[in-house]
């Protein structure tokens, strides 16, 4: 409360000094400019700018690209962007980034809808676009493809994008849109399916000084299925011979409950044998019923011209499939925004707050795991197992065979989907909040946001101002998040009050001033900022910048900057039991004593094969191998967690053509990252022994299983370009291409890390359209492609293979009746791809929409 006291205070006193002037002309070589590069942008510098002008590589969608865009949605054509990666959890959740380091809870990327952050607070990342403007009541996007930390704070280190919705002001009526698809085409286990989106704008002006608007959308479909049954433990009983349909140590990428906490070394006929559960596919625990409702109005008043108050309020209401370290059913999920915004000419200020509520989700993998201990728990499901492979060696079967008949044997009395017991188990668990012996995720979370920003120029002496081409812009803000415990997912970690909520909080402020020089044909800035999250001292950013406006409607720029990102609430302060292993937050308050005794689980896995195959091939007893073999054994190292820190150097150039109808942006960029943030696996064993510790890490049940969030000790740097061509032909025809590059260069691959690069080192993509082929038809078409590259996640790693994907429209509008129809497809060819491991399988996606909209 007291930094949001000191936050109005700064509002109330900056307006009292703000003079309602107008904005200063512009000087002739920026007329030039705005001929040409005519594109007004406001996130790369937090004011109106041309885009020729941006110090940092920026992408505007706007009105007109999103309606004749070959997507079904304006989120869905971000992806169409100059290095702009998307992937896809669900149909119902998607998730950008730019240059690289992503997953699917990207908290090195921000969205923002009308300068607020959408982000769900508990993940510290957005649910997709749960909170973002429908397609009726988008404007603009703008993307900022790097770093934008030095101005907006919140770990925008890869990245930032910020929607623009509709002034009702400007764009008062009612529209009306109706969307209807199917997927799932060529689909022969589920069959083609239906989806319907119906989405309402209205927006009415009640006088001069008051209007509102109000939007709503549901959605309803079948999601995309994940289905991988690729082995991700193939060689686990190589040794024994024991591979492919025959390893009874089987992991499937989408069956869940035969993870590595799922499964035991056994000592069977003096041999040495992995051994896991059986586990459930994804879709026997999983609804793919797609289903999500959001909703916004906002209230505009206007004083005066130049004076303006908005709140807003936005509710998501959504049931998809999301993916973490597991996959997870959102069921009655509720996201919900509350804000407030005041504008002058020079100050502005907002405050919100987001909700969240998990409602009745739950984790896929504990309800498969527990669904199978509801039948037998798994002491008594290995002892069984162990006792029937025994019994069939010794009649003379085959360890092949063997396993088999002991694990229909260990199986007997285990739901079977679609069973009574199973349907009863899979309801019962839902409502039990301990991931040991249920799968609930119950998790309420807030976030309170304050900030004032105040445009100082319009204060300077006007020989500052005008003659000497100077402008200074400041602001200070504040968040905090609120976490009400729930004592599986988070717990409070102050001792006695493990039950009560606990803040997780921040402040920070920043100074940007600008100066054009040599005639305002460049124009030199630097941004300093000053930001203090708890737990961690403070850090300073610096953003320095030059842009030069050269002859010829062309422009250069380079700039340097750097940035922290703090922790997420969840990478502090996580505390889930998640199916025997614990993933712990890497503030010491929560995590006080794992590091300095945890070993490396990529070296306990090598150390347990090392010792099963010595006792398998070479003949040792087990004692005999953990002696040979405890020194593969690796201690951790790490530590407790500290901010990830960024320095990025980018250059880029902007130029119109052919008379002007060749325009081309080029951006380079070089990043390094130190302290990276990502998880790391370890084993605490369970003796104070230093001679034990290799037995205690050669057992399950002897060993402590923890997921830490850390740092990584290496430093990691990656670089790229961006190319930009769009050519406009005769007739209304065009022609769009980009192509990007990003490359990973890590001076260590054995940083025991789980966090990876994630991204292709080559995308491209080609668009031609024109909305007015004949009278009003239209069509455009577009080409995406990437390259293989290795997707290194949470749930599963390995290599995705190069895909290309085209999506096509045709659209034709009706003005006398005020209607516009596009009929589409994205991956029209329906050629299935996954864009992250165990993520599932996309197809084709076809529809048409209607819109009505009437003035």
């Amino acid at each position: 409360m007291k930094k949001t006291a000191t936050i109005l205070a700064f509002f109330v006193y900056a307006h009292a000094c703000a003079q309602d002037t107008p904005a200063a002309k512009r000087s002739p070589s920026d007329t030039f400019l705005m001929k040409t590069l005519d594109e007004v942008v406001v996130s790369a510098s937090r004011i109106k700018e041309q885009l020729s002008l941006s110090p940092v590589s920026i992408e505007k969608l706007n009105e007109k690209k999103n309606a004749s865009a070959a997507a079904p949605s304006f989120f869905d054509a971000l992806q169409n962007a100059r290095g702009v990666q998307m992937i896809t959890p669900s149909l119902g959740f998607r998730v950008i980034n730019t240059r690289g380091f992503t997953n699917t809870t990207n908290v090195r990327f921000a969205q923002l809808t009308d300068g607020m952050d959408i982000q769900s607070p508990h993940i510290g990342a957005p649910a997709g676009n749960a909170l973002g403007p429908t397609d009726l009541d988008i404007k603009s996007a703008e993307i900022i493809t790097g770093s934008a930390s030095a101005l907006y704070g919140m770990n925008a280190i890869n990245g930032m994008a910020n929607f623009l919705t509709k002034d009702p002001f400007y764009s008062a009526g009612v529209s009306v849109q109706q969307k209807t698809g199917i997927n799932h085409v060529s689909d022969a286990a589920t069959g083609a399916k239906l989806f319907s989106e119906t989405t309402i704008r209205v927006a009415q002006v009640v006088s001069q000084r008051f209007a509102f608007k109000i939007n709503a959308a549901f959605s309803k479909g079948y999601d995309w299925v994940a289905d991988d049954h690729t082995d991700l433990n193939p060689l686990a009983n190589s040794s024994n011979g024991l591979t492919g349909a025959s390893n009874p140590g089987y992991d499937g990428v989408n069956s869940y409950g035969n993870e590595s906490s799922n499964r035991r070394i056994l000592l069977l006929q003096g041999k040495s044998y992995v051994i896991a559960r059986t586990g459930y596919d994804e879709k026997d625990v999983a609804s793919y019923s797609l289903q999500n409702t959001k909703a916004d109005a906002g209230l505009y008043f206007k004083p005066t011209t130049k004076i303006s108050f908005k709140y807003t309020y936005h509710v998501a209401h959504f049931n998809t499939v999301y993916q973490r370290s597991n996959r997870f059913q959102l069921k009655d999920y509720v996201l919900q925004q509350h804000g407030l915004e005041f504008s002058s000419p020079s100050v502005t200020a907002k405050a919100y707050i987001n909700r969240e509520n998990t409602g009745a989700s739950y984790n896929l993998r504990s309800m498969a795991e527990n669904i199978d201990r509801s039948g037998k728990n798994d002491d008594n499901w290995f002892t069984d197992f162990a006792a029937k492979f025994n019994d069939a060696i010794i009649s003379g079967a085959a360890a092949a065979d063997a396993q088999i008949t002991a694990r229909l044997f260990a199986d007997a009395g285990r739901p079977q989907p679609g069973s009574a017991a199973f349907k009863n188990s899979l309801q019962k668990l839902q409502s039990i909040n301990n991931w040991d012996s249920g799968s609930a995720l119950r998790v309420k979370a807030s976030l309170v946001h304050a900030e004032v920003q105040w445009d100082i120029t319009q204060q300077l002496p006007a020989s500052l101002k005008k003659k000497r081409g100077f402008e200074i812009l400041s602001g200070i803000d504040t968040r905090t998040y609120i976490i009400v415990p729930d004592g599986n997912y988070f717990i409070n970690p102050a001792a006695g009050k493990l039950s009560r909520p606990f803040s997780y909080g921040r402040w920070g402020g920043f100074v940007s001033v600008s100066k054009k020089m040599f005639k305002s044909r460049l124009k030199a800035g630097i941004v300093l900022r000053l930001d203090k999250n708890d737990y961690f001292t403070a850090n300073t950013n610096i953003r320095a910048s030059i842009v030069y406006a050269l002859p010829g409607a062309q422009s250069a720029r380079l700039s340097y900057q750097d940035g922290y990102r703090y922790p997420s609430v969840f990478e502090a302060f996580s505390n889930v039991n998640s199916g025997g292993v614990k993933r712990v937050g890497g503030l010491r308050v929560m995590s006080n004593g794992i590091f300095e005794s945890g070993w490396l689980k990529p070296s306990i896995d090598i150390f347990q094969d090392a010792v099963n195959k010595d006792i398998n091939t070479a003949g040792l007893t087990k004692n005999q191998a953990i002696e040979k073999n405890k020194t593969l054994l690796v201690h951790s190292g790490y530590s407790y967690l500290k901010p990830e820190h960024l320095r990025s150097v980018e250059a880029g150039y902007r130029v119109y053509a052919l008379q002007k109808k060749l325009y081309t942006c080029i951006d380079l960029y070089y990043s390094n990252y130190q302290s990276f943030i990502a998880q790391a696996e370890m084993s605490v064993p369970n003796t104070a022994q230093p001679d034990s510790i290799p037995y205690a890490l050669y057992g399950r049940a002897t060993q402590s299983r923890y997921r830490m969030w850390t740092n990584s000790k290496t430093s990691v740097h990656n670089y790229g370009f961006g190319i930009t061509l769009n050519y406009d032909l005769e007739k209304g025809y065009s022609i769009n291409g980009n192509l990007s590059y990003t490359k990973l260069n890590n001076s260590s691959t054995a940083d025991g890390l789980e966090d990876g690069f994630n991204t292709p080192q080559w995308m491209a993509g080609i668009t031609a359209g024109n909305e007015h082929i004949f009278n009003n038809l239209g069509a455009g078409i577009t080409w995406r492609w990437q390259d293989r590259f290795y997707y290194q996640g949470f749930l599963a790693s390995g290599y995705l293979p190069a895909n290309s994907v085209i999506d096509a429209q045709v659209s034709c509008a009706f003005p006398a009746l005020k209607i516009k129809i596009k009929s589409g497809a994205t991956n029209l060819l329906n050629s299935y791809y996954t864009s992250l491991p165990g993520g599932p399988q996309v197809g084709g996606f076809y529809y048409t929409t209607i819109t009505y909209g009437l003035k």
